[in-house]
């Protein structure tokens, strides 16, 4: 079936109490628990292009090459919308800058792919203006991958480009044949998307998927204390947390058997990058990541009938 790769930040110590291995370390351990790859946090601790150089990327290629792993993707950090409210600096040219480096680096480590984001909407500044910086950045960005040989893949996380329709818009709009799309399950369900939806939404954007990565949560029931009337606004908007794959209430059945019905053969990554439930020791990162690749392996997704609640 997909080749899986494991997401570094997963374990890079940015969420509560959660353990943090340095760049090899996470290598030896994907390897460890079973992938077959990683998806590369190009930022601190683990390879920010301001710490590399091609030296380093042939001792990293050379470290890669020793463990028996693949890079699959180098996961970048865009915000293509930074700055658009102060113009008179070149917010656009820094964001592509960093792009085109990390075009370099999936060059010299022999990935061919690098996830990006678009960018966050400020308040006070119109869709079409944050629109519009996003499609100019993106295109130029990906023109300069192209020199590379390099394919961005923008997710479908938190920003302009997140809705499965503006995705499509998004991509038709930079319309650069190495511009593709990384989609995932967890934001369409999170949408209210449904089943069928989940599955039109695949397949609208089948020509442009290149990459997927996953994360199962629950929602966490929250409730807002009224101390004038000393009584509770309920409901409040829930809090997502993480939970080991299969367990939470993403679709993962209805969305990879989309996947298979439109031929995807790309990589599924694994990503634990939000308060995991048992916390963040070492022990239950390790368990979190072994339940995903054995719920992959043995495709526990075709016994689970879809989930729609």
């Amino acid at each position: 079936m997909w080749s899986l790769c494991l997401h570094t930040v997963s374990y890079a110590g940015f969420w509560r109490g959660q353990a943090r291995l340095e760049l090899e370390e996470v290598l030896r351990k994907a390897k460890e628990l079973g992938f077959q790859g990683v998806e590369l946090m190009a930022k601190r601790p683990h390879a920010s292009p301001l710490d590399f150089n091609q030296d380093n990327y042939k001792r990293l290629r050379e470290i890669v090459d020793q463990v028996g792993i693949q890079v699959a993707i180098i996961a970048g950090y865009p915000d293509l919308t930074a700055g658009i409210d102060r113009p008179m600096a070149p917010f656009v040219e820094i964001q592509v800058l960093y792009l085109t480096e990390l075009a370099r680096m999936a060059h010299a480590l022999a990935c061919p792919l690098v996830r990006v984001f678009t960018g966050f909407e400020r308040p006070g500044i119109s869709f079409e203006a944050h629109w519009e910086a996003c499609v100019r950045a993106m295109k130029e960005a990906a023109q300069r991958a192209a020199d590379y040989k390099v394919t961005l893949a923008v997710q479908n996380h938190h920003d302009i480009a997140c809705h499965s329709d503006t995705m499509l818009w998004f991509l038709e709009e930079v319309n650069e044949p190495n511009c593709k799309a990384a989609f995932d399950a967890w934001a369409p369900y999170l949408h209210g998307m449904r089943g069928e939806e989940i599955r039109a939404a695949v397949r609208k954007l089948a020509p442009y998927i290149a990459h997927t990565t996953c994360a199962d949560y629950v929602a966490v029931p929250r409730v807002e204390y009224n101390v004038p009337l000393n009584s509770f606004r309920f409901p409040s908007e829930p809090a997502y947390w993480a939970v080991p794959m299969g367990e939470g209430i993403i679709d993962y059945p209805t969305f990879f058997r989309a996947l298979e019905e439109i031929g995807y053969a790309g990589w599924v990554a694994y990503e634990m990058c939000s308060p995991l439930r048992g916390g963040g020791s070492l022990q239950n990162l390790d368990k979190a990541a072994r339940t995903f690749v054995q719920y992959m392996r043995e495709e526990r997704w075709r016994k689970e009938p879809p989930k729609n609640r």
